[in-house]
C-alpha cells in the first residue's frame, strides 16, 4: 500500500511535543561524565548483600511478572491485528431433515434430507490503510509495554536499595542508641550515689532517670522499623516476610556512593528513561489510531467465497457434479451517518493531543527529577563533610574529658556526658551518610538507570 492511500497522519516522532532540552544539567557539577549503561549502578556501592538482594528481586518480583504478562498480551493483540488483514476461512458440514406437508402425490407429508460440506472465505481489502494503522498502533503498544517493564525495573531497583539503606541506618541507630543508653545508665547510677550522699537534690536524679527512660523508649520503634524493613525487602524479592532474616540480621554500615558519579546529559536522559519512552510510544500509537478512525469514513470492499458439495443423500457428498462455487464482492459505505465517523476521528485526534501533552509533561518531570536529585546530592555531600569534621571534634573533646576525669579534675559524669555528645555526633554523621546514599539512589532513578543489561521479557522487535 502506498503512503498516499493510507488514512491518517504519518508519525515522525514527538518533535512538536518535545520541550526544549538544555545541553547540560543546571544542578550538575564536575562529576558529570559518560554513563556505563550495562553496569548495574548498585554495584558501585560495593555491598555484596545488596547485590544479592537485587539479583533476587529482579528475578522474582511479582510486579515484573505482571509487566511481562502485559507484554505478552500486547504481542497477542498484534498477532490478532495482523490476522485481521488475512482471509478468514470456515469449514462446515450440514445434515438437515425437513418435513414438508402436502408435497407427496397422495397429499401427505414429504420428508427430505439435505447433506452438505463446504468452505466459505471472506477477505476485506485494506483500501484506505485502516488495517495498516491498526497494526502500527499495536506495534507501538508493544514498545510501550516493554518500556513499562523497564520502568518497573528502575523503580524496583531504587526501592530495594532505599529499603536496604534504611535497614542499615536503623541498625546503626540501634547500636549507637544502646551504647548511649549504657552511658546514661552509668550516669544515673552515679547520680543516685551522689543523691544518697546528699550532695545533689532529688530533682537532679529524677531528671537523669527521665532522660534515660526516654532514650530507652525511643529504641523500641527503631526495633520495629528494623523488622519492617526486613519484611519489606523479603517481599520485594518475591519471598515471604522473615525469609531473609538470617541474611539481614547482622548489622552493617550503610553503603556509600563512589567519589565520582557520572550523570551524562539531558538529551541522553530523555532517550534512556523508560517512562519517557513509554509516553513517546503512546503518542505514536494514538497517532496511528487517527488513521484507523479516518479509514472508517470511506467505502469498504470485501469478498465472500463459497465452495461446497452436497445433495439429498450422503453419496452426493462425493459427487463432483454436485460441486457448488459462489463468489460475491461486496461494497459497503456509511456515507450518511450524521457525523459519527467524523466525530470518531475528532476523538482520536484529541487523544493524540492528550498523549502529546503527557509526553511533554513526562519530559519536564524527568528533567525536574534529575535536577532535584543532583542538587540534593551535592548539598548532602557538603553536609556530610561538615558532620565528619564535627564528629572528629566531638571525639577529641570526649578523649580530653576522659583524660581530665582520670586526672580527677572533672567528674566521671562530665566525661560520660562528653561521650554521649560524641555518640550524638556519630549518629548525625550516619544520618548524613544515609542521606548521601539516598540522594545517589535518587539520581540513578531520575536518570532512568537500573534496567539496562537485565534479562527482559521480549525486548524483541516484532515485524
Amino acid at each position: 500500500m502506498t503512503a498516499g492511500c493510507t488514512a491518517g497522519p504519518d508519525y515522525h516522532g514527538p518533535q512538536n511535543a518535545a520541550p526544549a532540552t538544555p545541553p547540560a544539567f543546571v544542578r550538575g557539577d564536575a562529576s558529570q561524565g559518560a554513563i556505563e549503561l550495562y553496569q548495574p549502578w548498585w554495584t558501585t556501592l560495593a555491598d555484596p548483600v545488596l547485590d544479592q538482594l537485587m539479583s533476587r528481586a529482579l528475578a522474582s518480583n511479582p510486579r515484573l511478572d505482571a509487566a511481562a504478562a502485559r507484554i505478552r498480551q500486547a504481542r497477542s493483540a498484534l498477532r490478532q491485528r495482523k490476522a485481521d488483514g488475512l482471509p478468514t476461512i470456515n469449514g462446515s458440514a450440514i445434515h438437515a431433515k425437513a418435513r414438508l406437508p402436502g408435497q407427496a402425490d397422495d397429499g401427505g407429508a414429504t420428508t427430505l434430507d439435505l447433506y452438505n460440506v463446504g468452505f466459505d472465505a471472506s477477505w476485506e481489502l485494506d483500501l484506505f490503510g485502516g488495517h495498516h494503522r491498526a497494526v502500527e498502533a499495536a506495534r507501538a503498544d508493544i514498545a510501550t509495554r516493554e518500556a513499562d517493564l523497564a520502568d518497573v525495573r528502575v523503580s524496583l531497583s531504587a526501592e530495594i536499595a532505599q529499603s536496604y539503606v534504611d535497614l542499615r541506618d536503623r541498625q546503626q541507630r540501634l547500636i549507637l542508641g544502646l551504647e548511649a543508653l549504657a552511658l546514661q545508665d552509668e550516669e544515673v547510677a552515679l547520680t543516685r550515689q551522689r543523691f544518697e550522699r546528699g550532695t545533689i537534690a532529688r530533682g537532679d536524679l529524677l531528671q537523669q532517670e527521665y532522660d534515660r527512660d526516654g532514650a530507652r523508649a525511643r529504641l523500641a520503634p527503631i526495633r520495629a522499623e528494623i523488622d519492617g524493613f526486613k519484611d519489606k525487602i523479603a517481599v520485594l524479592t518475591g519471598t515471604a516476610p522473615g525469609t531473609l532474616d538470617a541474611l539481614l540480621d547482622a548489622p552493617s554500615s550503610p553503603p556509600l556512593p563512589p567519589a565520582q558519579v557520572a550523570v551524562g546529559d539531558p538529551a541522553a536522559l530523555l532517550r534512556r528513561r523508560p517512562d519517557i519512552r513509554a509516553a513517546e510510544r503512546k503518542l505514536a500509537a494514538q497517532t496511528a489510531r487517527i488513521g484507523v478512525a479516518d479509514a472508517a469514513r470511506f467505502p469498504r470492499i470485501s469478498f465472500l467465497g463459497l465452495v461446497g458439495l452436497g445433495g439429498s443423500s450422503p453419496k452426493d457428498l462425493l459427487d463432483l457434479d454436485k460441486f457448488t462455487v459462489a463468489a460475491a464482492p461486496r461494497i459497503s459505505w456509511s456515507f450518511l451517518d450524521f457525523g459519527k465517523a467524523r466525530s470518531r476521528v475528532d476523538a482520536a485526534e484529541a487523544q493524540r493531543d492528550e498523549a502529546a501533552a503527557n509526553y511533554r509533561n513526562a519530559v519536564l518531570a524527568a528533567l525536574q527529577d534529575a535536577e532535584g536529585a543532583l542538587s540534593r546530592f551535592q548539598h548532602q555531600r557538603e553536609s556530610l563533610t561538615d558532620l565528619v569534621h564535627a564528629e572528629g571534634q566531638a571525639k577529641t573533646a570526649a578523649d580530653l574529658a576522659r583524660q581530665r576525669s582520670e586526672a580527677g579534675t572533672i567528674s566521671r559524669i562530665n566525661y560520660l556526658s562528653a561521650r554521649r555528645s560524641a555518640l550524638e555526633a556519630t549518629q548525625a554523621k550516619v544520618r548524613a551518610m544515609v542521606g548521601l546514599t539516598e540522594s545517589f539512589i535518587n539520581i540513578q532513578k531520575a536518570l532512568g538507570l537500573g534496567w539496562q543489561g537485565m534479562p527482559a521479557e521480549g525486548p524483541q522487535t516484532t515485524h
